[in-house]
């Protein structure tokens, strides 16, 4: 404001607070008791100039400044288009300057740029005439009002979690929680639906309208608890009952989120499931807490791009996971879970020092073969921590654990981050083929024959109501870009896992460290 002020040729005496503040006691009284006029700024409500002698003479006087370049002086529709190239959270600022300022600011064109240029508005804002809503009551009573609820965010529903993505949709803030297709086809597109919409009927205030079930929009409610949480409650809840009672409503709710009728799950323990969903979840009636989540940040090093993935977790269907890459290692942490492994918990780590070799098809389809190659990794890791602690001696580097041929199963080297990269080799490019071992289960068999190289991981295993977690050893196999799979080696299960190929906006992390607490956060949330 004060570079501003200077621009507009307000003088010392009068109109900077700011340079009579810096003064000391005896500069403040000095300046007090000049005349609380400016020749200056006289000049510019006159319009002229007064003259400061004449001629070039003896007396003539000293020659007169060169008078300063003020934005008063500027045409008004030259102003407009200066203030709209601003951000517009400095406009408020500026407005306080003068009324002549203040009077440009209240230009609709103005905050038409600011809508379209911040938020992506690009529709027809002309049409909020009609009304009575200017382009300014969109972006200061909405736009601005609500910046902090735009992104992807989590919703606390206990083991369940969830994915929403906040976004501006036309002239709209619109909540769209995304699910995972139907089970167990993880190559579908996600599905998504709006839980709630928020927009200007008059010049007042804006609305939020609950979007929850079938009767169409209702009264609801936002607070923003903080910068990186929020809530929503829905006011009229009874839109959400159905005629038919809560049969109707499960029913409903069982084509919605799995596609079928009980009628068309014949395994028992996957309808208990099922049923317990949806009573636990239903209970909620759109009055939930969420809490800000970024996409994992990529580096040129990663083994693939990180990002969200949709998998598959047996009888509990399909969920959605993040994978991200941390140095050496490679994460996947659930943003949806279940009674076992609730959401924001890491499912699957990856140990990137530690390729394994997998036997050719013939061996592979023996599970024996494929267990006894990860178990001497996991061994040699054991002893390796055991070392490190001081416990025991370490494997010697010369014995790694091998499969058929003398291939080594596991690379004990420590090449540091990016290394499963640079080990890549013109081969696993190509890839090799691939067949799940006799006795491993797959919700869908349709996976890929070919992978291009797999590594040591270990997987988290739990009972209900996640007691008694362990963390067992497993196989990681990365197929192609968008897909991998886990081996489950106690379970002696397959787990799939496609890239989710929706785009999210507002959702990258200010920094890799605000991502790595973000990921504290909501593990320990379910801890």
């Amino acid at each position: 404001m004060a570079v501003c002020a200077r621009l507009c040729g307000v003088g010392p005496a009068r109109g900077c607070r700011r340079r009579q503040q810096r003064r000391g006691l005896a500069e403040t009284a000095a300046a007090d008791s000049e005349p609380d006029t400016d020749p200056e700024e006289e000049r510019i409500e006159a319009g002229a100039v007064a003259p400061v002698g004449v001629g070039g003479g003896p007396g003539a006087g000293p020659s007169p400044p060169p008078p300063r370049c003020s934005l008063l002086e500027l045409p008004p529709e030259l102003l407009v288009e200066i203030f709209a190239s601003l951000p517009g959270t400095d406009l408020p600022s500026l407005a306080q300057v003068c009324s002549k300022f203040r009077r440009i600011l209240h230009t609709d064109t103005i905050w038409r740029r600011r809508c379209r240029e911040e938020y992506g508005v690009c529709e027809n804002l002309r049409k909020l005439e009609v009304t009575g809503v200017s382009c300014r009551d969109v972006y200061a009573k909405l736009l601005h009002r609500y910046r902090h609820i735009l992104g992807l965010w989590q919703p606390d529903i206990g083991p369940y979690g969830g994915l929403l993505n906040v976004v501006v949709d036309g002239l709209f803030i619109i909540g769209w929680m995304y699910l995972p297709p139907h089970d167990p086809h993880v190559d579908d597109p996600m599905r998504f639906k709006p839980l709630f919409r928020i927009h200007l009927m008059e010049r007042k205030s804006a609305t939020v309208e609950c979007m929850y079930g079938h009767k169409g929009p209702h009264n609801g409610h936002i607070q923003i608890v903080k910068r990186d949480e929020f809530s929503t409650k829905c006011n009229q809840t009874d839109h959400h009952r159905m005629s038919g009672g809560r049969q109707e409503e499960f029913r409903t709710w069982l084509r919605e989120e799995w596609g079928r009728t009980l009628e068309d799950i014949f395994h028992e323990h996957m309808q208990e499931l099922i049923l317990m969903k949806f009573i636990y979840t239903s209970q909620y009636d759109n009055c939930l807490t969420y809490r800000r989540i970024y996409l994992p940040p990529s580096h040129p090093s990663d083994l693939i791009r990180p990002g969200l993935f949709k998998g598959t977790y047996g009888s509990h269907g399909l969920e959605i996971v993040m994978l991200s890459f941390h140095g050496h290692r490679a994460r996947g942490t659930k943003i949806t879970g279940d009674p076992n492994i609730p959401a924001g918990q890491q499912t699957v780590e990856i140990d990137l020092r530690r390729r394994i070799q997998l036997p050719d098809v013939e061996n592979l389809q023996n599970f024996n073969e494929l267990s006894r190659i990860v178990l001497e990794v996991r061994e040699q890791v054991r002893q390796e921590q055991q070392q490190e602690a001081g416990e025991g001696p370490a494997l010697p580097p010369e014995q790694p654990a091998r499969g058929p041929g003398g291939a080594p199963a596991g690379d004990s080297r420590e090449p540091g981050a990016g290394a499963a990269v640079d080990e890549q080799s013109a081969e696993s490019r190509k890839g090799q083929p691939f067949v799940l071992p006799m006795g491993v289960s797959s919700r869908n068999e349709d996976y890929p024959r070919t992978c291009r190289m797999c590594f040591y991981g270990t997987g988290l295993i739990a009972g209900h109501g996640f007691t008694s977690p362990e963390r067992t050893p497993g196989v990681f196999i990365l197929f192609d870009e968008d897909r991998f799979g886990f081996i489950w080696l106690e379970l002696k299960s397959f787990s799939l896992y496609s890239r989710v190929q929706a785009t999210f906006r507002n959702a990258d992390a200010p920094s890799p460290q605000a991502f790595d607490e973000m990921l504290k956060n909501i593990q320990s949330l379910t801890s």
